[in-house]
């Protein structure tokens, strides 16, 4: 039996005609815009390893975030000796708590989800703990749309971590996303227009600097009666001169000789009016806008004196490295509980960040001038636990 369908139609050839116009029209415009791809793995390479300005972000942000003081309590009391302190001092073999903080964040940043892999015996709390890349982890929802799994992908090879257990191997970390319920959106892709523009200035840039700052343009002949045209074998040297002598860097300000019936018509914007250093600056406030990087802190032209760079890092803390933190933290705090059946809670120490000591004093200050406080009360405000004799 035969189904129509599978067989191949009879490729038909469009019709071409030839526009009568068409040798004496030329088209000017700037074109549709290429935009780089919007994966994780593209934006990476463009966004971050390619482009000053993501890469600086990313690192500030997650060096930050992982060299905040942290500290563990619980409704009574602050650890400073404790099995979860223990486990994130050395969380595993090839890394510390700050490598394996800064790892998580920056998976964060660049892909909008971060992914944590406990190694644990039967009961207890994990041996180890690995950061795995967000690229290569899928999301495997159950029926009423909860992860059933999570597989991770490497070449050809998957292995797929069961979620249906007593406890969950893998913590998934996410940010928020308005329209996707499995993964986050990361500052990277929000970001993603303005790194383009970023990227295509500085490759004009290059390129101009490579032909002495000049336009391209092209080489008329007029013949010696007004009209005229080229032979073959006069073209064909003509090009290769071009290409020879008056092309690239090595080539720059060289003088061009042209002969009789020759005239160089400059083409496109002088590098005046185009202005891209100006659109860099714009473009790589945009990229520090979607961090949440003050410009002044990535040394962008602005008001770069004492008392703003105080401010804008302050602010930086307080707006940026903060809140990603305590939202991490939070979570790791609860996925750890599962295993230890502890309930204590990881939160940056405040009174330790050193960009914050002002605003830190000052709380103090008017915490413990208030007479009319407890000295209870005084610790919660503060954010301590409960004094021992209580």
């Amino acid at each position: 039996m035969g189904f129509s369908f599978f067989k191949q139609s009879e490729v038909r050839v469009s019709e071409v005609k030839a526009s009568a116009t068409g040798p004496v029209i030329a088209f000017s415009g700037s074109g549709r815009v290429a935009w780089s791809a919007r994966d994780t793995v593209s934006l990476t390479k463009s966004g971050f390893a390619a482009n000053p300005v993501g890469f600086r972000c990313v690192k500030m942000i997650a060096e930050a975030a992982a060299a905040l003081p942290l500290v563990l309590q619980d409704a009574d009391r602050r650890f400073d000796v404790h099995p979860v302190l223990a486990l994130l001092t050395k969380p595993n073999a090839g890394q510390g708590r700050a490598d394996l903080l800064e790892a998580l964040y920056g998976q964060m940043l660049l892909s909008g989800d971060g992914y944590l892999e406990a190694v644990s015996p039967e009961g207890g709390l994990p041996v180890e703990l690995h950061v795995l890349r967000s690229d290569r982890m899928v999301f495997v929802p159950g029926r009423d749309g909860w992860p059933v799994a999570y597989e991770y992908k490497v070449g050809g090879r998957k292995h797929r971590f069961d979620m249906t257990g007593g406890v969950a191997p893998i913590c998934h970390i996410r940010s928020f996303h308005p329209q996707d319920d499995h993964y986050g959106l990361s500052p990277m892709q929000a970001a993603a227009a303005a790194l383009d523009v970023h990227n295509s200035a500085s490759r004009w840039s290059k390129s101009l600097l490579d032909n002495a700052a000049r336009p391209s343009g092209a080489i008329v002949y007029k013949g010696a009666d007004g009209q005229g045209q080229l032979a073959q074998d006069q073209y064909a040297r003509l090009l290769d001169e071009m290409e020879s002598y008056h092309q690239g860097a090595a080539n720059a300000g060289r003088p061009m000789l042209l002969e009789g019936g020759l005239d160089w018509k400059p083409m496109g914007f002088s590098p005046s009016d185009m202005e891209f250093q100006k659109t860099k600056e714009s473009a790589a406030r945009e990229v520090a806008l979607a961090f949440g990087v003050p410009p002044m802190l990535l040394g962008l032209p602005g008001d770069a004196t004492f008392a703003n760079y105080q401010e804008a890092h302050r602010a930086f803390y307080r707006l940026t490295v903060l809140p990603l933190a305590s939202k991490v933290l939070a979570s790791l705090s609860n996925w750890l509980a599962e295993y230890s059946g502890d309930p204590v809670a990881l939160s940056p120490d405040l009174d330790g960040v050193s960009a914050l000591s002002a605003e830190r004093e000052a709380r103090w200050r008017r915490v413990t001038d208030a007479d009319f406080l407890s000295v209870a009360e005084k610790r919660a405000l503060l954010g301590l636990p409960k004094a021992v004799d209580e």
